[in-house]
Order: C-alpha cells, then sequence, then structure tokens
C-alpha cells in the first residue's frame, strides 16, 4: 500500500503526537490526533528546512492500523 502524502493542513490549531520514530533519521514519522481524528506526518530533515507532508485524517483506530503497517514496512 502507498500512502497519498498532502502538505501540512494549515486549519489545525491543536495536535497531539501520539506516537514516533527517532529523529535520528533522514525522515522521522510521527502519529498525530486532532478533532477527534488522526493522521501520520512525514518530516524529511533537509537544509535549509524541513519539508512536512501529512497524510489524510482517519477515524483513530484506523490511523493505528496503518501506523503499524507503516512501522512493519507494509505502506510507503
Amino acid at each position: 500500500m502507498k500512502l497519498v502524502w498532502h502538505p501540512p493542513f494549515c486549519g489545525v490549531e491543536h495536535v497531539r503526537v501520539l506516537a514516533w520514530t527517532c529523529e535520528c533519521r533522514a525522515t522521522f514519522y510521527e502519529l498525530c490526533q486532532s478533532g477527534g481524528q488522526a493522521f501520520i506526518r512525514s518530516t524529511l530533515q533537509r537544509e535549509p528546512e524541513r519539508q512536512i507532508k501529512e497524510t489524510y485524517r482517519w477515524p483513530l483506530r484506523q490511523a493505528y492500523d496503518v501506523w503499524t503497517a507503516l512501522l512493519r514496512g507494509e505502506v510507503r
């Protein structure tokens, strides 16, 4: 499965990071929750600034399933 990545949604004020991968890698991921929905944020640490992308919003349970698949290498 391939994830569809979008620019960050600007209308979100409060985002809670539920889980994350190590920032020691060039690209790291965060499982985020906002407004009753969840999504995955990808951050590419590149000079001169970071490149941030986000997935669609899902119900929390579905987002956890996608997060687990991402960590297992089943999605990208």
